[in-house]
Order: C-alpha cells, then sequence, then structure tokens
C-alpha cells in the first residue's frame, strides 16, 4: 500500500503533458448553428447544425452523438460477425466463432421463427401451469434460475460493509412497464398506457395458445400485481441512496423476517448452499411481498407467472411477438414509428450473451493501443487537476480533504479492454434447437455463473461493459472506473484533434466518471469501496446544502408543457457533469504549461473546449421519449447537461461574453459549485 502512494504521489509531482498532435485540428463547425445566439441557448448554437444534418428517423425515438456511434460500432460489429461464416473456426462446435456465428443466423431466421410460433415456449408454460402455495418456492427457485424473476429477485454481487466479498442480495422484482409511475400516476397520458398495455398482454397471451377468456383474465390479474408491487417499490430516489439498500442479516434472521416463502426449498431449488446472510435491498418490498402472497389465489399467482413466461420469451420468438412489443415499448412508450432493421435485432442477442468474444475481434481491428497509451496519460492529468479542487474546496475541512485524496490515489483505471477475457465455454448453441431454447440455456448459464459466486472474493479485474460499448463508468464498490474502447473515437477522443477538443470531449468523460466517486452517492463509499461515513459532519451538511441547490435547478426546467425534469433523481448525473467539466478545464489549461492558447477556425481555446462538451449531447428526441426519460433515466436530457449545467461555470461565461441580462447568464449568487 505505501508503495501504491509513493507512485501516486510522485505522479502528482510531474508536469502535465499535451495529449494530441501538436497542430491537431480544429472543430467540424459545420455542427454548429450560427444563426443561434450562444448567449440565448448555446445547445442550439453548438448543436443545431449537427441536428439538422442528422433528422430523426422512424426507427429512432431519440438519436443523438452518442446514437450515431453506436449506429457506427454496430456496422463494424456486423461485418465481425458476418464474416465468422467465412473462419474455419466457426465450423466447429463449441469455439466462439461458432456460438457467435450460429446464434446471428439463428436470430435472421424470421422464416424458422415465424413457423416454429409459441412452440419452443410451450414446456415452461406446462410446468408453470402447475405452480400453487404448496410448491410456490420450489417454482420460484427454478424460475430464478435463469427463466424469469416473478415477485421478487435475488442474486450475487459485492458486499458493501466489506467490498472484497459476495454475498446474496434479495431485491425487488421489475414491472412490465418499466417505472411504477405508469400505474400510480393518475393521468389521461398514464391511463392510455395502461390500456394499451392491457391490450398488449392478450395479444401475445393469445399468440402463445391461450384463449380470449383466459388472456383477458391474465392480463387483469398482471396488472393488478404489477400495481400493488409498484405501490410498495422504492422510489427512484430511494434506490440512488445505497444507505437504504444496505440491509444486511443472517440467513437466519432473514427467514425469521419472511417466514411465508420456504426459502430453504427456494435456495435449494436453484442449487446453490444456503447462505450465510443476505441483504435485502428493500425491506420495505420484502415486508410488503412477504404479507402479500398468502393473500394471493392458486389462480392469480399461475396467471401472473404464465404471463410473465410469455413477456420474458417474446424477442425469442416470431414476427408476431415482437410486432406485439414493438407497438407497445416503442411505438407507444417511445413514439418509433418503424422497428429497427432485423440485422440489428439478430446482432444484439450474440453481442449481449458473447460480448467480451466479439471483444476481442473488435479491438484487434478497431482498436489502436496509442489511443490506449494517450487516455492513461489523460486519466492522470484530470487525477491531478481533481486532486487541485479538492485542494481549493472553500466549504471542506483539512480532515475530509485529506480522506478524499486517498479515495481518488486509490481509483483502479481500466481503459479499453480486460486483461483477461470471459471463457464462454460452459455455454453451447446447437442450431438444432430452437432459438430460445438456445437462448434460455445460455440465460441460465449466466444466472448460475452469478450465484456461484456467493461468498468468494469480488473478482476486480472484471469489467462490467464489453469493448465494443459506447460509454463508460464508475464502480462504488471497487472504486474504478472503465472507458470501454468504443467511447475512444471522435468527437469523444481524437489523436488528430487540438488538446481543446480533447479535454471538452473524453476529458470530461473521465471528470465525470471520476466525480461521480464524490457525488451524492458514490461520496458515501470510501476507497475500499466500503460504505462508510468518512465526511466530516459539518462537511456533509454543506455538501448536502450544495447539491439541494443544484437538484432545485433542474427541477425548474420545464421539458414538456405541465412536465418537469427531476433534479434529484438526475443529481448524481448532474454533479458529475458540473466536476467533469471543471476538472478536466483546470487539467487542460495545467496542460499548456505555460503556452499561448490557440485561436482556430476563428474560435479560441476556451470556446472550442465548452462547444466539444456541448457536441457531445447533440440529438433530436420525441416528446414521448422526453416523458419516457423524464421517468426512468437518471441522466439529465442532453439540452440539460449542456444549458443547465454550464450556468454555473464563470469561465463558461467568459468565453463567449455572457453577462446579466442574457438568458444563459447566471448570476454568482445563484451558482452552484460542488467540486
Amino acid at each position: 500500500m505505501k508503495f501504491r502512494h509513493i507512485l501516486v504521489a510522485t505522479a502528482m509531482s510531474m508536469p502535465m503533458m499535451a495529449i494530441g498532435a501538436a497542430n491537431g485540428h480544429g472543430l467540424d463547425k459545420g455542427n454548429l448553428n450560427p444563426e443561434a445566439d450562444p448567449k440565448t441557448d448555446f445547445y442550439e448554437y453548438a448543436c443545431g447544425g449537427w441536428m439538422q444534418a442528422h433528422p430523426l428517423t422512424g426507427e429512432y425515438a431519440r438519436y443523438g452523438m452518442f446514437d450515431y456511434l453506436r449506429d457506427n460500432a454496430k456496422d463494424q460489429l456486423k461485418e465481425l460477425i458476418v464474416n465468422l461464416k467465412d473462419d474455419p473456426d466457426s465450423k466447429i462446435k463449441g469455439t466462439n466463432a461458432q456460438k457467435v456465428s450460429d446464434l446471428y443466423e439463428m436470430g435472421l431466421d424470421t422464416e424458422r421463427l415465424n413457423r416454429e410460433g409459441a412452440a419452443p415456449i410451450k414446456p415452461l408454460l406446462e410446468k408453470v401451469a402447475g405452480v400453487s402455495h404448496k410448491n410456490l418456492a420450489e417454482m420460484l427457485g427454478w424460475q430464478h434460475s435463469g427463466v424469469g424473476g416473478s415477485f421478487f429477485s435475488t442474486g450475487v454481487g459485492a458486499d458493501v460493509n466489506d467490498a472484497d466479498m459476495n454475498i446474496m442480495h434479495a431485491g425487488e422484482t421489475g414491472l412490465g412497464l418499466g417505472d411504477r409511475d405508469y400505474y400510480l400516476e393518475d393521468t389521461e397520458e398514464n391511463r392510455n398506457i395502461l390500456a394499451a398495455y392491457s391490450n398488449y398482454l392478450k395479444t401475445v397471451a393469445t399468440l402463445a395458445g391461450f384463449s380470449q377468456e383466459d388472456a383477458d383474465r391474465m392480463a387483469a390479474n398482471t396488472i393488478t400485481l404489477e400495481t400493488e408491487f409498484a405501490r410498495h417499490k422504492m422510489t427512484r430516489e430511494e434506490r440512488r441512496n445505497p444507505t437504504l439498500r444496505n440491509n444486511v442479516m443472517t440467513y437466519a434472521d432473514f427467514k425469521t423476517k419472511y417466514p411465508n416463502i420456504d426459502w430453504d426449498t427456494y435456495f435449494s431449488t436453484i442449487g446453490i448452499p444456503m447462505p450465510e446472510k443476505l441483504n435485502v435491498s428493500s425491506v420495505k418490498f420484502f415486508d410488503f411481498i412477504n404479507s402479500y402472497l398468502p393473500t394471493l389465489t392458486d389462480a392469480q399467482i399461475r396467471d401472473f407467472m404464465l404471463m410473465e413466461t410469455v413477456m420474458d420469451a417474446t424477442g425469442t420468438l416470431g414476427e408476431d411477438f415482437t410486432n406485439a412489443d414493438f407497438e407497445m415499448f416503442d411505438r407507444i412508450l417511445s413514439g418509433k414509428t418503424e422497428q429497427e432493421p432485423r440485422w440489428k435485432r439478430a446482432m444484439a442477442m450474440p453481442n449481449s450473451m458473447f460480448g467480451e468474444a466479439i471483444g476481442q475481434l473488435y479491438v484487434a481491428k478497431y482498436f489502436p493501443e496509442a489511443n490506449k497509451e494517450a487516455m492513461k496519460a489523460l486519466v492522470e492529468n484530470l487525477r491531478v487537476a481533481l486532486g487541485k479542487h479538492i485542494d481549493n474546496l472553500s466549504w471542506m475541512s483539512d480532515e475530509t480533504k485529506k480522506k478524499a485524496h486517498e479515495k481518488l490515489a486509490t481509483f483502479k483505471v481500466k481503459i479499453g479492454y480486460p486483461d483477461k477475457w470471459k471463457d464462454y465455454s460452459g455455454i453451447e448453441i446447437d442450431p438444432a434447437k430452437s432459438y430460445h431454447e438456445n437462448v434460455l440455456a445460455a440465460s441460465r448459464w449466466f444466472t448460475m455463473d452469478n450465484y456461484n459466486k456467493m461468498g468468494k472474493p469480488v473478482d476486480k479485474e472484471e469489467w462490467h461493459m464489453t469493448p465494443q460499448t459506447v460509454n463508460a463508468y464508475y464502480n462504488p464498490t471497487t472504486n474504478e472506473i472503465c472507458f470501454p474502447a468504443a467511447i475512444l473515437q471522435p468527437p469523444y477522443f481524437d489523436l488528430t484533434a487540438d488538446d481543446a477538443l480533447n479535454y471538452g470531449g473524453i476529458g470530461v468523460v473521465i471528470g465525470h466518471e471520476m466525480t461521480h466517486g464524490f457525488d451524492d452517492s458514490g461520496r458515501q463509499y470510501d476507497k475500499e469501496g466500503n460504505l462508510n461515513d468518512w465526511w466530516a459532519p459539518e462537511d456533509a451538511e454543506k455538501f448536502k446544502a450544495l447539491a439541494d441547490g443544484l437538484a432545485a435547478q433542474f427541477d425548474a426546467v420545464e421539458v414538456l408543457p405541465g412536465v418537469f425534469a427531476n433534479g434529484r433523481y438526475t443529481l448524481g448525473e448532474n454533479i458529475a457533469d458540473q466536476g467533469g467539466l471543471r476538472v478536466a478545464m483546470t487539467a487542460y489549461i495545467d496542460s499548456l504549461n505555460g503556452a499561448e492558447q490557440k485561436v482556430i477556425d476563428g474560435l479560441t481555446a476556451m470556446q472550442r473546449f465548452y462547444l466539444a462538451y456541448a457536441g457531445l449531447w447533440a440529438g433530436n428526441i420525441r416528446d414521448e421519449e422526453i416523458a419516457r426519460l423524464t421517468k426512468i433515466d437518471p441522466h439529465s436530457l442532453g439540452r440539460n447537461r449542456v444549458n443547465v449545467s454550464l450556468r454555473n461555470i464563470a469561465p463558461f461565461f467568459e468565453a463567449f461574453g455572457i453577462s446579466e441580462g442574457d438568458k444563459m447568464f447566471r448570476s454568482q449568487e445563484e451558482r452552484v459549485v460542488i467540486w
């Protein structure tokens, strides 16, 4: 441990180095809307040109820079997967090439999928049809082994009180519509959505072979039960509080507290030892389930589990099923008017199931090693800059600053791809079996792979995104930041661009993920990944006051007539956006080492930095998707990630001459600066 701190201290004492080409290119001015006034609507000024050039098509509810890059990645993956047919390994049973290629081809074979209809799920439906109170624990144990997830969920993950070890977690069930508000908020829109959902349930039930009478009853019972689940689930804001989700108890206490399920039978049916302890991530939901299950009739339980079995399978069945899915979840909820091409849907399955196997191919062809080396330097520059910001905080005591530095110094950084690739040898893909059977077998393998981690050390080398994912993450229990290969491309990262663009792009992303370690949720974990209050009480109160102010800024934004952003639910991401912007700017200025900032194409370095950031969130979006994302997404809408966040940053005002009286201006007293 001491040796590690010596290395970090040495890195922090070194001067920062430039990343891109010495005379790198500037911003693509075609992305701008020169007719917009940056002092009035910076988002429109910075992104309007790109948005005009990329109008929404029927396939998309939202199309932004992320979606553009993801589409590019999909095209690259398609080429890789299609070419596997010519790879001799694809003819050898058990190779990754065989598994990926065959699964993709099965997903494309709509003729076979339509011919088989609901036949692949008949054995599951026959089994579920025999459920009753008498055998419910056994049936749930079988179902939760990778078939489905009725009534509650279980899975293995880090113990936040001892983050080096894995324990069993018991949590809430999901909802067919995804969010509790659809069931609980009595609005005309929600009533229409529930009516459409009822029709959807009846449709897929009849497609699965049930009579109209049975389908009507199954749909009604499902909505009744899901409404009760919604009523007792944690709110979105509660789910973001890790303290509320931390309720570890012994297995004996767990069984005593929740006696209305035979837990010994449940876990033995799954095929794992009885856990020594469990974490109940939602106590109020488990209290409810324990008391609610005995009130249900066998028929209600059966109808609900049958309906869930059908819904879980629709994506692996014929076009009648997938068309029903599109109508409900894409057209009605998101506003899309056409399905994405079949090849994209077919590719999603092997990309999900064999992500790292495909990732190896992706990295070999599309990820230059130079990008990884440059990213390492960028990350260290941002680490130093965040350390400076911690030192300069007026609201934080020296005691807490010291511990914040310790956490920052121990950030684990993952760039590009894992050092050790996942072994998929336990999954068999057999074209003689149905598409659904193959996917179900893989689901069971992944589920058991997770359960078998119980009581074992956390694998801190494991990745939670594939290399071909256009995204990044911070994991609080391992105190790590991760940047997959696919995000390390223009406009986020470009070795041929000038440094102002790279720092405004991937630099802000790096700072964003680092700041997650110190946002309203991440700050509650210590340097070891344990849930531990390491803050001086007065510092925590000052932080909360600042965070409340930032939440209020976003709460005030009307995203649709009568619909407002949720500043509390999006608080962590908003803190990280602001932190990323401020820290990346410091890192960029330090990287110049006193050299003069260049003007390129009439834009100063500061202007290019903020325009690069704004350009990351360029995108068009349908009103239906705005409404849906405002309910379910912890990220603010792209427009708000730009216009609301930047209005707290004084150097931004200076860069574009924004002053009092301009719409983008915010007075110093109203600005919120946290990190």
